[in-house]
C-alpha cells in the first residue's frame, strides 16, 4: 500500500506528524489513502445509491442498521436482498433489537433467511443481562462487494422520506459513499460486531481494494466504551482555527465537550452547532434547549432547523476536516453504542459539506441570548410542524434523562446559574421526588419489595457471569487464524 500520510508527515513536517498521530490514537483507527467519496444528502438520494449497489453486487452485501421498518421501504430492501441472494451473493444483515421494536418483528427477515440469507440481532434482552440493552447497535453501514461502502445516520423507514401527500417534506439527513481501500475497515467492523454475534467463520472480509482516488479518510468504527468519536471530537475542537460547524440530532454534550467548544469559541473560532428545532418528543427537545445557556455565553452560535427533522450527524473543521456518520454528540453515542463514522481529511470534501451546512442554516433559525434570557432571532422563520410521534432513534430517551440528572446536579451543587427552562424541569423532579417520599414514607413496601427483588437479580447475574467465564477459560484457544 502506498505510503501513509503519517509516514509523508514524518519526512516533511513534525508537527504534521504529531497531529496525524494525536488523531490516529483519538479515534484508534489509521489513515487510509486513496479512495472517492461522494456526499449524499437526504433519504431518497442515499436509498436509491444503496440499492443500485445492491442490485448490482456479485459477491456479497453487508448490512446494519439500527431500525428496519416493515414498510414499503423495508420490503424493497428485503426484496433486494432476497434477488440478490438469488444469484449467489452472500447476504449478511445486523439489526438492532430495541431500534427495530414496533418498526418490524423477527418474522418480517422470514423470506430473506428462507432464500439463504443471514440474519442477526443485535442485543436482545437477556435474563442474566439486565443492564445489556443499554447498548445498541447504531450503526447505518453497507459493504457491497467489498469494494463500495455507505456511511449514514438513515434508517431504513420510510418516515426519512416525509409524507409527500400531507406537504411534510423529508427528513433532514447525510451519507456517504466511499470507493477504495478504506472499504476493507468498514467490512472489517462489521465482521467484528458480526463475530460477538455468532460463528465468525461464515464469511472473510476478503482483501483490501486499490486504489480508487486521492481521498484519505479515517472509519471510525466504535465499540460500546470505546469512545474514539469523542476522543476525535474533542480533538478537534482543541484543533480548529478558523471553523467548527456542527449538526446533531440530539445533542447533550457532556461538559468536557461543551467547554473545549467555547474554549474555541473564545479563542476566536466560528463555533456553530445545528439541532433540531421540532421533536417528536416534547420534553427531551425542552431538556435539549436547557443546555444553550453556556454555549451561547462562550459565543457558540446555535441554530436550530425549521424543517420536520434534522437527523444528520456531520462536524466541518476549517474547510479541510469533516466527519459524517451514526454518531450522536451525547453519552449514548460517544460510550454506549456501537457507531460507524468517516472522518474525512480532504480539502474538497470538507468544502462541499461546509456548503451545504450554509445551505442548511438557510432554513434555520438562530437561537440568542437577549437580557440574559434565550430567545429567537429577530428574524426567526415559522417552523414545519412537529414530525411523527414515535419515530427516530432511543438515544433520544437517554439524552434528555442525562440532561435532567445535569440539570439536578448543578441546581444541587449550585454549580452554575440556571436558565427558565432548567427552572421547569427542577420543579418536575422537585414535585416526584416529594411525592415518591410521601409514598414510600406511609408504603415502606413500595420501595423495599422492588428493591430486593433487583438486588436478588443482581446477585444471580453475577453468578451467571461467574459461571460464563469458567467456561471460556476452559474452552481451547481458536485457531490462529481469523476473519479479520
Amino acid at each position: 500500500m502506498a505510503e501513509t500520510a503519517e509516514a509523508l508527515a514524518a519526512q516533511t513536517n513534525p508537527a504534521a506528524q504529531l497531529i496525524e498521530r494525536a488523531l490516529s490514537r483519538a479515534g484508534g483507527t489509521p489513515l487510509v489513502e486513496g479512495n472517492t467519496i461522494e456526499l449524499l444528502i437526504d433519504a431518497r438520494q442515499n436509498f436509491d445509491a444503496w440499492l443500485a449497489a445492491i442490485r448490482g453486487a456479485q459477491r456479497s452485501i453487508l448490512f446494519e442498521n439500527y431500525v428496519f421498518s416493515d414498510d414499503d421501504i423495508g420490503r424493497e430492501f428485503r426484496a433486494a436482498f432476497v434477488d440478490a441472494v438469488s444469484r449467489g451473493v452472500k447476504v449478511l444483515v445486523i439489526y438492532d433489537w430495541l431500534g427495530c421494536l414496533g418498526s418490524s418483528r423477527a418474522s418480517f427477515w422470514k423470506p430473506l433467511i428462507d432464500a439463504g440469507g443471514f440474519v442477526r440481532v443485535y442485543n436482545p434482552p437477556q435474563f442474566d443481562r439486565p443492564l445489556g440493552w443499554l447498548s445498541r447497535n447504531h450503526r447505518k453501514l453497507i459493504v457491497v462487494d467489498g469494494n463500495i461502502g455507505f456511511i449514514s445516520g438513515i434508517c431504513v423507514d420510510a418516515k426519512w422520506l416525509g409524507r409527500p401527500a400531507k406537504h411534510v417534506d423529508p427528513w433532514r439527513d447525510t451519507g456517504v459513499a466511499v470507493c477504495g481501500p478504506a472499504c476493507h475497515d468498514m467490512s472489517v467492523a462489521f465482521c467484528g460486531n458480526w463475530s460477538t454475534l455468532g460463528d465468525s467463520s461464515d464469511f472473510d472480509p476478503g482483501p483490501t481494494p486499490a486504489r480508487m482516488g486521492d481521498v484519505a479518510l479515517r472509519v471510525i468504527a466504535t465499540q460500546p466504551r470505546s469512545a474514539g468519536v469523542f476522543r476525535t471530537d474533542q480533538l478537534i475542537a482543541a484543533m480548529a482555527r478558523k471553523t467548527l460547524w456542527i449538526s446533531d440530532a440530539y445533542f447533550v454534550g457532556l461538559a468536557p465537550y461543551v467547554q473545549a467548544l467555547g474554549a474555541a469559541a473564545m479563542d476566536g473560532v466560528d463555533v456553530r452547532l445545528l439541532v433540531p428545532g421540532s421533536s417528536d418528543l416534547p420534553l427531551v427537545a425542552r431538556l435539549s434547549r436547557a443546555g444553550y445557556r453556556p454555549l451561547l455565553e462562550s459565543g457558540v452560535r446555535v441554530f436550530e432547523w425549521n424543517g420536520p427533522m434534522l437527523h444528520a450527524k456531520t462536524a466541518v473543521a476549517d474547510e479541510r476536516w469533516a466527519r459524517v456518520g451514526s454518531s450522536n454528540m451525547n453519552m449514548s453515542s460517544w460510550f454506549a453504542n456501537a457507531e460507524m463514522d468517516v472522518a474525512v481529511e480532504d480539502e474538497c470534501f470538507a468544502q462541499c459539506l461546509a456548503r451545504q451546512y450554509e445551505k442548511d442554516l438557510q432554513n434555520a433559525t438562530e437561537i440568542v441570548l437577549s437580557n440574559k434570557r434565550i430567545s429567537k432571532a429577530p428574524s426567526a422563520t415559522p417552523r414545519a410542524r412537529r414530525p411523527m410521534r414515535g419515530a427516530g432513534s432511543t438515544s433520544r430517551a437517554a439524552a434528555g434523562t442525562l440532561r435532567l440528572v445535569n440539570t439536578v446536579g448543578a441546581a444541587l451543587g449550585n454549580k452554575r446559574v440556571l436558565g427558565r427552562s432548567e427552572a421547569g424541569i427542577l420543579l418536575i423532579a422537585g414535585t416526584l421526588l416529594i411525592a415518591f417520599a410521601f409514598v414510600t414514607a406511609i408504603w415502606p413496601r413500595i420501595l423495599a419489595w422492588p428493591l430486593s427483588l433487583i438486588i436478588v437479580w443482581i446477585g444471580f447475574n453475577l453468578v451467571a457471569g461467574y459461571m460464563r467465564a469458567r467456561r471460556r477459560s476452559n474452552k481451547p484457544k481458536p485457531s490462529d487464524q481469523s476473519i479479520v
